[in-house]
């Protein structure tokens, strides 16, 4: 099946000589949900910005459901929905009002039906009569996504979605997107929030100083870079691992009292009974032992501490 966001060698400069994307390559695929997570600056809101074609690429070429995105730009732009991150709205307008003009840009000819069972699925119907000023930050940012399918596209771009939404309307967020995934739209997501990525996110990208360093179905992600991490709490403080530990490449909390050993799944078992017996051999007694599962945001950090400290060394 043909990927329904096809991105070819995407590069984006500035006269100042600032790189913000630098020969990106990506394809979606229908239906999923795909998180870009990368640091400030990266350059997530200028792949989408340029995807959506509010800037100009310096080079590249993307598709859209088949469209090249700027010789076919109407029918490329049809087929996508933008929720930005700035809440931009007419505040003295109504919510209705504010749905119904999106979806007349797109030419789309007027469908009150649709309009109301977006807004109740978007619990905003009973809101349908207020003024934008009146609402909270998180019913504008559902009217945003209302404003963002109401001409039906099947693609949906989230940047950063619950920025400055509490932790229970964040929650009904990640509902809503699912929701929208398993009517057919494919959403692709940028966050602060690694924890959505991982609670969402089918597949997931990571882009760093405009280049795109890994894309990875999550759980194939996780399983092969993430790991578990052994900390053992020691009875008596060391000053420094013994030689006899080196093997295990372990780390030494500030205060001495705790070893730390991380594993990787490929990791033997018997690499952790073999520590702990080699621990009693050398009469390094432990009273605590516990284990903790390398998250999405672990393997983030340190695929940019990786590649940050990899530049450094080039230099």
């Amino acid at each position: 099946m043909s990927p329904i966001l096809s991105i070819r060698d995407l590069r984006k400069s500035y006269a100042s000589g600032h790189i913000a994307l630098d020969g990106v390559d990506l394809d979606i695929r229908e239906g999923e949900i795909f998180a870009l997570l990368g640091p400030n600056g990266a350059g997530k809101t200028t792949l989408i910005n340029i995807v959506c074609g509010i800037v100009q690429a310096s080079g590249g070429t993307v598709r859209v459901a088949g469209f090249d995105h700027v010789a076919q730009y109407r029918q490329a732009r049809c087929e996508i929905g933008l929720v930005p991150q700035e809440l931009l709205t007419d505040a003295f307008e109504t919510v209705l009002r504010c749905v119904r003009f999106s979806r007349g840009l797109f030419g789309k000819p007027r469908d009150d039906a649709l309009i109301e069972r977006m807004l109740r699925a978007l619990s905003l119907w009973d809101k349908r009569n207020a003024r934008m000023l009146e609402l909270s930050g998180g019913m504008k940012r559902r009217v945003m996504i209302a404003k963002a399918l109401v001409h039906e596209p099947r693609i949906l771009f989230l940047d950063e979605p619950t920025a400055g939404v509490d932790v229970e309307l964040r929650r009904d967020m990640w509902e809503l997107v699912r929701a929208l995934r398993d009517t057919g739209v494919t959403i692709i997501l940028t966050t602060h929030y690694i924890e959505e990525a991982e609670e969402m996110a089918d597949r997931v990208g990571v882009i760093d100083k405009g280049r795109l360093i890994v894309v990875e179905d999550k759980h194939r992600l996780m399983e092969h870079m993430g790991g578990k991490t052994l900390s053992i709490r020691l009875t008596r403080p060391l000053v420094a691992i013994p030689e006899a530990l080196a093997e295990w490449h372990l780390a030494l909390n500030g205060e001495g009292d705790e070893l730390n050993y991380r594993f990787g799944r490929q990791d033997d078992a018997r690499s952790v009974s073999g520590l702990l017996a080699r621990l009693n051999a050398l009469g390094i007694d432990y009273d605590d032992l516990s284990t903790r599962q390398s998250s999405l945001e672990d393997i983030f950090v340190g695929l940019i501490h990786e590649r940050n400290g990899a530049t450094e060394a080039q230099r």
